[in-house]
């Protein structure tokens, strides 16, 4: 998986989407980040209340077609800026979606019948 920054990652992001325009998918997943790289145990007698005590808190947004994988870490104060950008993007290769048909209850109702 590759850590990249804000802006790679959108264009890197906008790649995929014209790749798998014809055929394919691309998941993003988005995360709470806490900056560990690897879980704690968990100590049942204690528990934090706070889990962002050790700094700023973040998301990790990752997106990935099966074949490549790419990744960032957005901190809070930058939020509203990439949630723009991440629009933006979005916007543009929404014309990959597929419309569903819509089926009428009539339809259901006649074939239940039959």
């Amino acid at each position: 998986m590759v850590l990249l920054e804000n802006e790679g990652f959108l264009l890197q992001l906008a790649n995929l989407y014209s790749k798998t325009k014809i055929q394919g998918s691309v998941l993003v997943t988005l995360k709470q980040y806490h900056g560990e790289t690897k879980p704690k145990p968990r100590d049942l007698k204690s528990t934090d209340p706070n889990p962002h005590a050790n700094g700023e808190p973040r998301c990790l947004f990752r997106a990935t077609n099966g074949k490549k994988k790419y990744s960032t870490i957005v901190m809070h104060k930058d939020v509203n800026k990439f949630q723009l950008a991440y629009a933006a993007v979005l916007r543009q290769n929404i014309d990959n979606m597929k419309k569903r048909d819509k089926k009428s209850k009539k339809n259901k109702k006649a074939k239940a019948t039959q």
